[in-house]
């Protein structure tokens, strides 16, 4: 069996999921800052509402996610970046001195 692990993009993904968690946040705070009653009518304003509500609700779900899969992410790329050097390591102690 051969694994081989890119910790590169490993990193490179942990990067992009936290951007994402960024991002949410960022657009999360703009919508909480429109206010539904500034859009016009009755009926849109209660729209308005409702998606911000349902927004709100799913984002921080979505973040909550993100955030543990950034995690795991993070934990791979540390376990297998000591790994490597351990193993890098221990190939210099038994290579032969030139």
């Amino acid at each position: 069996m051969d694994l081989q692990v890119d910790t590169d993009e490993l990193d490179r993904l942990s990067r992009a999921l936290r951007r994402s968690l960024s991002s949410l946040t960022d657009a999360g705070r703009a919508l909480s800052r429109a206010r539904a009653d500034q859009l016009g009518t009755g009926e849109l304003d209660t729209a308005c509402d409702a998606f911000q509500e349902r927004w709100a609700y799913g984002a921080e779900r979505l973040r909550d996610r993100i955030a543990s899969i950034h995690d795991g992410v993070r934990l791979s790329h540390q376990g297998y970046t000591q790994v490597n050097a351990a193993v890098a390591a221990s190939f210099r102690a038994v290579a032969p001195h030139e």
